[in-house]
């Protein structure tokens, strides 16, 4: 099979011989990338997965069973707008840039690499985690992940290969040869160099983490250069799908939680084999902490720089009334900021606006139990390795503590080796391995609906005999 045939495009891949000679060459490298990094244990495996075929909106989400080595990564842009323009910046209102603008030439591939470099980190990160999956709905959503963050990679290395020439090539090697969690050649940014052994970390990852990537994205949907643009607006498509898994997976352990306590009247649920809330608390806690500091520093010129170059604009630009964003201030710590360069700030904002109406949603399940707890999002300055706040230490109230205040006390805050080691051992691979069709663990409610309008006693993984 020839390379076209194995990578659905739409950006007419087999007419441009030198693109098609660099993907073929970088084919094999990915291939082995995937066989030692990828999910383990399950590469032989049939998974009910989507598949994007096309942009049209009956073309993009395919369904039908296929062996991830065998999954079509395609390389998708958006359909493009007609005499589109830059819509913020220096270059306002100026034509849309088809071709990489010399003087932002290193701005713009450092933004590729970083946001390319993401894909690969969270599939490493998951690479264990099929072995204790609660059920095999949860297990095909594992993998829909997995190769849809293999699938965003190849975006980004297609705007590697096709606008930057050797240097983009370099760089799309080394996307395959750093590892999350590695000593020597680590991943760029640290959340994807935490570790994901348990599924309350995943649904935690995929809720905050990934939807840090959806913030990204959409910063860079208003790029005036237009590839870029229209690559990350089509895999907003498929972002949606990650934090509906992390969502809705911490929302059925809260609702299993608050099952079995309303049943037993016992609310040290972890007698009963659950996840009690303050653990469900410590980490979010924890993983919005470190997804907070994936939007950089409060104060950060290298925003400035890729606003006003046109680069890297604020989620949903066109909202805003002004676009060059030279005149306004941002208010932090009593701090006039200028405008240009509180643009992660701004980013960050809106993230946390979004995440406080995912905790809303949690919370409504407690009150339907009539449980009195209630979640809630840690304050921004706590926890913090990157920015103002990353020299001291803060409660999850944001109080600032001594050094010695937080050594004694951050157990409270964040999973503590013994609740980590609880969890883990909850959610242990049972006698068999692979969960049997229609069967789920005990620590989680099953989903309301199934995938594609499949039951959800529908065979999502069939495992090789």
């Amino acid at each position: 099979m020839s390379l076209y045939e194995r990578i659905p495009n739409n950006v007419d891949l087999s007419n441009d011989k030198r693109l098609l000679r660099a993907l073929e060459h970088w084919l094999p490298n990915y291939m082995q990338w995937w066989s030692d990094m990828g999910p383990e244990g399950f590469q032989a495996d049939d998974v009910y997965l989507r598949t994007a075929v096309s942009v049209e909106p009956g073309g993009w989400a395919h369904f039908d069973y296929v062996k991830m080595p065998d999954y079509r990564w395609g390389i998708f842009l958006a359909p493009p707008e007609h005499d589109r323009r830059v819509g913020f910046g220096d270059h306002f209102g100026q034509p849309a840039w088809q071709e990489v603008p010399g003087e932002y030439r290193n701005m713009l591939r450092r933004l590729i690499v970083t946001q390319g470099d993401t894909e690969p980190a969270s599939v490493e990160q998951q690479r264990l985690l099929g072995q204790s999956a609660p059920s095999l709905y949860d297990l095909r959503n594992l993998f829909q992940v997995n190769v849809e963050e293999g699938r965003h990679l190849w975006a980004m290395v297609y705007l590697l290969h096709s606008y930057f020439g050797r240097d983009g090539r370099e760089e799309s090697e080394e996307l395959l040869e750093r590892r999350s969690g590695s000593d020597d050649k680590p991943r760029i940014l640290e959340a994807f160099n935490e570790p994901i052994v348990d599924w309350l970390s995943f649904y935690m990852f995929t809720t905050f983490t990934d939807r840090d990537g959806k913030y990204q994205l959409l910063a860079l949907a208003e790029s005036g250069f237009d590839p870029l643009s229209r690559t990350t607006r089509f895999m907003l498509t498929e972002e949606a799908h990650h934090m509906f898994v992390g969502e809705s997976g911490v929302r059925r352990v809260v609702r299993r939680t608050c099952e079995i306590m309303r049943e037993t009247g016992d609310d040290d649920v972890r007698r009963q084999g659950a996840v009690d809330l303050p653990t469900v608390q410590k980490y979010i806690n924890l993983w919005f902490s470190l997804s907070l500091d994936l939007f950089g520093g409060e104060v950060s010129s290298n925003a400035a720089s890729f606003f006003s170059a046109g680069m890297k604009g604020r989620a949903q630009e066109p909202k805003y009334a002004d676009h060059m964003a030279l005149e306004g201030a941002y208010q932090m710590g009593g701090e006039q900021i200028p405008l240009r360069n509180a643009m992660n700030e701004v980013l960050r904002d809106s993230y946390i606006e979004d995440c406080e109406k995912c905790l809303e949603r949690w919370n409504r399940v407690i009150a339907e139990h009539e449980i009195p707890y209630r979640l809630s999002l840690p304050d921004r300055r706590f926890h913090r390795h990157i920015g103002a706040y990353s020299a001291h230490s803060f409660d999850p109230q944001g109080h600032r503590l001594t050094v010695e205040q937080w050594n004694e006390r951050c157990d409270e805050f964040l999973p503590s080796e013994k609740d980590f080691a609880y969890v883990r051992n909850l959610m242990a691979p049972g006698p068999k391995g692979t969960p049997e069709i229609g069967k789920i663990a005990h620590w989680i409610s099953k989903p309301t609906t199934g995938i594609h309008g499949m039951p959800f006693e529908f065979e999502y993984v069939r495992r090789e005999q």
